[in-house]
């Protein structure tokens, strides 16, 4: 009877919360409130808004796609588990949030556990693969560009310009797409995107949120902000079978030329799209400067990831896959159907 007691005790305690991104769902449980993400969620350079267009609230369950369980304890060691569906954090995690050098990698930040946790989640419970890519939509010719790349590969720069010149915006970040017997399925992906202030300031002053007053010199480089680009989506939440122009660019101050090397149907194609999916599911992470999270990978998702990717890149949907060397000023220039002309 006692035992029986105190695990109703320690259960009611225990705080819980659930959270709903694309088609998956998550519950959160800890022993202290303090752990839980705050909804709604801050638009900030740290936040899963930079991930996912929409991050939801929802009841906690035990019967949701994955489980979290928090214990915050002072007095131990850091430790991490987890099994198919749940993972499960101890340690003194209060204090690791209060002291950590860069929140962007924390258990709910944008670089951080659950945004891994829910790439994994999307893959192994509802097959809905996730790009490194920003997406721009061309309504008029029904053309989904998907430029794809990891950090300071000229997402940004396709990204702004594109949306200067008419196009829609479907993702700053990450874009999912799942294959259906209709056609591929394409998922909006986040509407905030982080850049470089220098980069707002010398090639975008467009997009300079008015809230930026002064920037001093060391800032401009160094310091990103998150831009909410909202304005500028695209109106549904889901593209079919869109046709399809995919990117893989570099982008280099000073070339007077736009170099497109075409990819089209090729094995390599079909492995660079392997790779940019697999990168941050695979990759271990350390959280709070301390705690090493190791990847999510396994072989059956591996194996369905690489096939999916060879259907992508063979899908007749596809206009032209090529990688980019350009400008900033001339990246959109030898592409087909490519948006040659800035909107006034």
């Amino acid at each position: 009877m006692m035992i029986s007691a105190r695990f109703r005790k320690l259960k009611s305690a225990m705080h819980r919360t659930g959270l709903r991104i694309l088609k998956t769902t998550v519950g959160i449980q800890s022993n202290t409130r303090l752990l839980l993400p705050k909804f709604p969620l801050k638009i900030e350079v740290k936040s899963l808004l930079t991930d996912f267009h929409d991050v939801a609230e929802i009841p906690f369950s035990s019967n949701l796609d994955g489980q979290i369980v928090l214990t915050n304890a002072t007095s131990a060691a850091a430790t991490f588990s987890r099994s198919e569906k749940k993972a499960v954090v101890r340690g003194p995690l209060v204090g690791l949030e209060r002291r950590a050098s860069d929140l962007r990698f924390s258990l709910w930040g944008n670089q951080g556990f659950l945004y891994r946790f829910i790439l994994y989640l999307l893959e192994a419970k509802h097959r809905i693969f996730s790009l490194h890519a920003c997406g721009l939509y061309d309504e008029k010719r029904n053309i989904l560009y998907i430029i794809a790349g990891g950090a300071g590969s000229g997402k940004t720069v396709y990204l702004l310009s594109g949306l200067l010149r008419g196009l829609k915006l479907f993702s700053t970040e990450t874009v999912h797409f799942r294959s259906t017997e209709k056609g591929l399925v394409w998922f909006k992906g986040s509407l905030v995107d982080n850049v470089r202030l220098g980069t707002l300031v010398h090639d975008f002053p467009q997009f300079l949120p008015r809230r930026v007053r002064e920037i001093g010199k060391r800032d401009l480089w160094q310091k990103k902000i998150a831009l909410n680009l909202t304005s500028y989506q695209f109106a549904a939440d889901t593209l079919s079978s869109p046709r399809l122009i995919i990117l893989f660019p570099r982008i280099e101050e000073g070339r007077k030329d736009s170099l497109v090397m075409s990819l089209d149907g090729s094995s390599l194609a079909a492995k660079t799209l392997f790779d940019n999916i697999s990168q941050k599911i695979a990759e271990s992470v350390v959280l709070y400067d301390r705690m090493a999270i190791p990847g999510f990978d396994d072989r059956r998702l591996a194996e369905a990831r690489l096939r999916s990717s060879y259907r992508l890149v063979r899908h007749p949907s596809i206009i032209k896959i090529a990688s980019v060397l350009s400008s900033p000023a001339e990246c959109w220039k030898n592409l087909p159907d490519g948006v040659q002309r800035r909107r006034r």
